[in-house]
């Protein structure tokens, strides 16, 4: 199969070298030549340190190296089977960047989008064929992460959906079909981990290193919320959070925080900038938690019951099924339980009380609990 990579960047890099590892031929498309030459020296590095720790065979290395070539013109994809873009997340410009290719490739050629928020649909809605059209979604790094979510547009046929499927299967990641809907699976499920953290940080419950303490003491997550804000980058991270926002009407269960707004201002970014909610900077000492026991455990039930309460919203709307978004949240961001199963684990009927509580004391509709979860509650069922 040929496929071929629109952007040399980080995650442009990381697939097109998951689909070389698994015999594909590759063509890795910038116009930026130095960016291509990086990502080449980037690939070879890379490759060497996993045979040196015993990961994959010298001769494995060379093939993957072998089924891997660099373009600077779009004009040189012309026989790709399978186009994957993962170029910067603007809509326009991935317009621009689908319609281009039509011209080139043939008539049966798959176009994809990696994008993490932008809507397929609109994506495909510039394209003369958008049944040929789908969003590909891998989670960074590439090459590591078990899980991608495919994502059909409107217009996607069924054909262009198994053919999708059949392939990513085939380089032995974890397929979650997702609807087209902002966020997906993850990027919509997980938004609680992030925005109900700092809302407990700006009413004053606990400071970051606390609440950090809480998810990873109490519910086994390998990174708390500021942590993994700062890992992602809280420019990336708002900007998602934003972008989801807006998509869903300004819907209040995915309102963005002031404290990372801020943060984003301020040029805080996290690890990348020295300085996010931590200070990152030579010298500079890890603040200790407040390790109470009752507080974290406090801590811990409201942002998990927020997580399920998303998770079983997202069933309720057909986003994806129980077993696909368990799935994801397990593969696509390292959960240590899926939501779904955590919540047939404590209770669904004690996650409808939580939620009540919740809404009770802020009469907020962030806290609106599920309609699927009241009603599972109700006929004592659970979702596995």
């Amino acid at each position: 199969m040929k496929v071929a990579v629109i952007g040399s960047g980080t995650m442009g890099s990381g697939i097109a070298q998951v689909a070389a590892a698994s015999g594909c031929s590759v063509q890795l498309f910038d116009t930026n030549p130095d960016t291509l030459a990086k990502s080449q020296s980037g690939l070879n590095d890379s490759l060497t340190k996993l045979v040196e720790k015993g990961k994959i065979t010298a001769e494995h290395k060379d093939r993957i190296l072998s089924n891997t070539s660099y373009v600077t013109a779009l004009s040189g994809l012309a026989d790709a089977d399978l186009v994957i873009e993962a170029i910067v997340e603007n809509l326009d410009i991935k317009q621009q960047v689908f319609s281009a290719l039509e011209s080139i490739v043939s008539e049966n050629t798959i176009l994809a989008s990696n994008t993490s928020s932008l809507s397929i649909t609109s994506i495909a809605a510039a394209c003369k064929k958008p049944e040929r059209v789908i969003g590909i979604h891998f989670f960074n790094p590439a090459p590591l992460m078990q899980l991608v979510e495919v994502i059909p547009a409107v217009q996607t046929s069924a054909e262009t959906l198994e053919r999708t499927v059949d392939t990513i299967s085939a380089w032995k990641k974890t397929v979650a079909v997702a609807k087209d809907t902002p966020g997906f699976i993850v990027n919509r499920v997980a938004r609680p981990f992030y925005g109900e953290a700092l809302r407990i940080y700006e009413e004053g419950v606990a400071d970051f290193p606390t609440i950090d303490w809480a998810m990873k003491s109490f519910g086994g997550f390998r990174m708390g919320p500021f942590e993994l804000m700062d890992f992602i980058g809280n420019d990336v991270n708002y900007t998602v959070t934003e972008t989801v926002f807006t998509a869903f009407y300004f819907d209040p269960r995915y309102k963005p925080s002031f404290t990372q707004k801020r943060l984003s201002e301020a040029g805080f970014f996290g690890r990348k900038s020295g300085r996010g909610y931590y200070n990152y900077t030579a010298g500079a000492e890890m603040p200790s938690p407040n390790q109470d026991q009752e507080l974290g455990k406090k801590i811990f039930d409201r942002i998990l019951v927020m997580l399920i309460n998303e998770a079983a919203d997202a069933l309720f709307l057909n986003v994806a099924s129980a077993k696909d978004i368990d799935s994801a949240m397990t593969k696509g961001v390292n959960y240590p339980k899926g939501l779904l199963a955590w919540a047939d684990e404590i209770g669904i009927a004690n996650c409808v009380e939580s939620l009540d509580e919740l809404y009770n004391e802020y009469h907020e509709d962030r806290y609106r609990c599920s309609p699927l979860l009241r009603k599972m509650a109700v006929s004592d069922k659970t979702f596995f």
